[in-house]
């Protein structure tokens, strides 16, 4: 019997018995499976309500796939991160040929060994990074921390020697006294060299209100001021790669887009383990990228034992 056949008799034995009697019955059924549709809404927003009420509501998370389709989803989606890579590299091509601004102002800080100018918070090096860490009477958590914000910076910091390693310092300035200082680097576990301001430094580099890094580079002793990041772009830093590629030479490597002369070694030549620097040659080659998955936009050499891992 055919499927309209059997929808005849059924509305037959309902009581449909006539033409104009079926229509009825189908609107009526149709009214009312809207009606138990629209009850069905009603109590899942009753339902969502509560749950908003009680902090329970549900997320509305991604579909499950197969592991076929997760990996077409992530290779669709490499393809963005890979340019956003390749963005992010042509920025801080253009931060290398940001204008120059000379500091003609002594500053003057305060410092585990005494007084300090800002000549000699290069400590030597030839490039330097300075951030302006809220601790200071008036702020949140004094005296006992930090900022909060200032604080999960400081914990995110890089060990010192990878950056140490490509001529460049990093330091963080503050108006507490530097007994405080020393205190709660203590107690944090935190290494950064932390100096205390002593005149307009903070005012004068656009961090006198809010956090902000700023970078400077030297040429003997005439220091010059080369870029400069506050609010959200305070976030990416931390990472040995993020503070190099806000510097006046960046990572220094060969691949980069550097104006002519500036100094670059090949890459992956010059990284070692942070406690061998000094006493020893950095290991020339390590865990090399994928063959399979790579990025014909990636300006890095291969490296010749390359066997594993994705390169963005």
């Amino acid at each position: 019997m055919c499927p309209g056949c059997v929808t005849t008799l059924a509305l037959t034995a309902a009581g449909a018995t006539s033409t104009g009697g079926i229509a009825t019955l189908i609107v009526s059924r149709l009214r009312g499976k809207n009606r138990r549709n629209e009850e069905r809404d009603m109590d899942k927003n009753k339902v969502r309500a509560m749950e908003r009420r009680q902090g329970h509501l549900a997320m509305n998370t991604p579909p499950i796939v197969s592991p076929q389709e997760w990996e077409a989803a992530r290779q669709q989606l490499l393809v963005k991160e890979k340019a956003v890579t390749r963005a992010r590299d042509a920025m801080a091509a253009e931060r290398r040929r940001m204008p120059w601004l000379a500091v003609e102002k002594e500053y003057e800080f305060d410092g585990p060994k005494g007084k300090a100018s800002l000549l000699d918070l290069f400590e030597g090096r030839r490039q330097l990074i300075v951030y302006r860490a809220f601790f200071e009477p008036g702020v949140s958590g004094w005296p006992e921390h930090a900022c909060r914000g200032c604080s999960l910076v400081a914990d995110q910091v890089a060990h010192l020697a990878h950056l140490n390693a490509r001529d460049t310092t990093l330091a963080f300035v503050s108006r507490a006294p530097q007994a405080d200082i020393e205190r709660v680097k203590a107690r944090m576990g935190w290494e950064i060299p932390w100096y205390t301001i002593r005149d307009s430094f903070d005012t004068d580099f656009g961090v006198g209100e809010w956090h902000g890094t700023n970078a400077f580079i030297r040429d003997g002793n005439n220091v010059f001021r080369t870029y400069f990041v506050n609010n959200r772009g305070d976030e990416a830093m931390g990472s040995t790669w993020s503070y190099l590629d806000i510097t006046a030479l960046g990572r220094q490597e060969k691949w980069e887009d550097s104006p002519e002369g500036y100094p670059q070694t090949p890459p992956y030549k010059w990284w070692n383990w942070h406690d061998e620097y000094g006493d020893a040659p950095p290991s020339q080659w390590w865990s090399g990228r994928g063959t399979d998955d790579l990025d014909p936009a990636d300006p890095r050499p291969l490296r010749p034992d390359s066997k594993g891992g994705d390169a963005t």
